[in-house]
C-alpha cells in the first residue's frame, strides 16, 4: 500500500473526468492536491475531495514544478485535443521525475497505436516517457466515455434524434468514466495495478441505431439515429480554437466513418470485482435528472 496520507496530485481536477477521480480517492481516505487553471474552481475542487489546490497551467513549467512539491503520486489526464499534447505530457513526466514522484498513473486511451487518430497517437510518446522513467506506473486505456452523451442529451430530447458525424453503423465499446476513476483510485492507493497497462471497457458494442433504440426504451418514445454533416469552416472562424479543434477532429470522424473502436470488458470487470456500469443505467440517470 502507498504510505499513509502521502499526497496525490490530480491534474485537471476541475475537469469533468479528472474531477471524478477526486471523490473516488476521497472515499479511500487519500490526501489529494488538485491542479487547476482557475482559482475560481478551487472551492468546487475541494468540495469534491481535494485537501488543497495548486493553480497553474500544464504549459507553464514553473507552476507545474510548484504543484509537484511534496507529491508522492500523480494522476494525469490531458485535456481533449490539447495542442502539442505529446510534448506537454512528456514534460509532465519529466517534471514528476525531477520532483521525486514515486508513482504515475496516466489516463491514456484505448489503442494508442492508432496513428491515424491524433488524439490516440499523441498518447504514445507520453506512455514511452512513463515507461522509460524510474517511477512506478499504471497506464489506463479507456474507450469512449458514457459522459460524452451528456453534452448532446438536451438536443436528443428536443429533436428526438441522436446525430454524430460518422456512420450510424459504426460500433464502439464504451465505458462510464466513474469506473475508470475507481480503477485510477485503486492504482494510486494500492499496489496490485502497479506496472500494468489496462484496457477499460464496459459490456456492449453498439452502433448509433442501437444506442438510439436504447435511449428510446429509457424515455418511452422513439429516438432516431442520424449522421450529421459538419462544415467546420462555416461553423467557426478559421483561427478560433473551436475551428482548430474541428480541424483536428475531422480525421477522427473520417476514421470512425469506416472503422469500429472495440475492446473487451474482461479487464475492467476483473479489477472492479463487479460488473461495470451499463450504458442503459447511465441514460436512466440522465433521464431522471431531466
Amino acid at each position: 500500500m502507498i504510505q499513509e496520507r502521502s499526497t496525490i496530485l490530480a491534474v485537471g481536477a476541475a475537469g469533468k473526468f479528472a474531477g471524478l477521480v477526486l471523490p473516488a480517492l476521497a472515499q479511500r481516505g487519500a490526501k489529494v492536491r488538485g491542479f487547476i487553471r482557475r482559482a475560481s474552481d478551487a472551492d468546487a475542487v475541494r468540495a469534491h475531495g481535494a485537501s488543497d489546490v495548486a493553480i497553474g497551467d500544464l504549459e507553464d513549467g514553473v507552476s507545474v514544478d510548484a504543484a509537484l512539491k511534496g507529491i508522492d503520486s500523480v494522476f494525469y489526464i490531458a485535456p481533449a485535443f490539447l495542442p502539442d499534447e505529446a510534448n506537454v505530457g512528456k514534460r509532465m513526466v519529466e517534471a514528476a521525475q525531477r520532483a521525486g514522484v514515486r508513482r504515475f498513473v496516466f489516463s491514456s486511451v484505448i489503442h494508442p497505436t492508432l496513428a491515424a487518430l491524433e488524439n490516440h497517437a499523441a498518447k504514445g510518446p507520453v506512455e514511452q516517457a512513463v515507461l522509460a522513467s524510474d517511477m512506478e506506473y499504471t497506464l489506463l486505456h479507456p474507450t469512449l466515455f458514457f459522459q460524452n452523451y451528456a453534452g448532446s442529451w438536451q438536443t436528443v430530447l428536443k429533436a428526438g434524434v441522436l446525430a454524430e458525424p460518422w456512420s450510424t453503423e459504426t460500433r464502439f465499446s464504451r465505458v462510464d468514466y466513474r469506473d475508470v476513476a475507481e480503477v485510477a483510485a485503486i492504482a494510486l492507493t494500492e499496489d496490485r495495478l502497479t506496472f500494468g497497462t489496462f484496457e477499460l471497457c464496459a459490456e456492449g458494442k453498439l452502433n448509433r441505431k442501437e444506442v438510439a433504440a436504447l435511449i428510446g426504451a429509457v424515455l418511452g418514445r422513439p429516438i432516431d439515429a442520424a449522421k450529421v454533416q459538419l462544415d467546420a469552416t462555416a461553423a467557426t472562424p478559421g483561427d478560433s480554437p473551436q475551428a482548430r479543434q474541428m480541424t483536428a477532429m475531422k480525421p477522427m470522424f473520417d476514421w470512425y466513418d469506416r472503422h469500429s473502436l472495440l475492446g473487451s470488458a474482461l479487464t475492467l470487470r476483473a479489477i472492479l470485482g463487479r460488473e461495470p456500469r451499463t450504458l442503459r443505467a447511465y441514460f436512466e440517470e440522465l433521464a431522471a435528472a431531466t
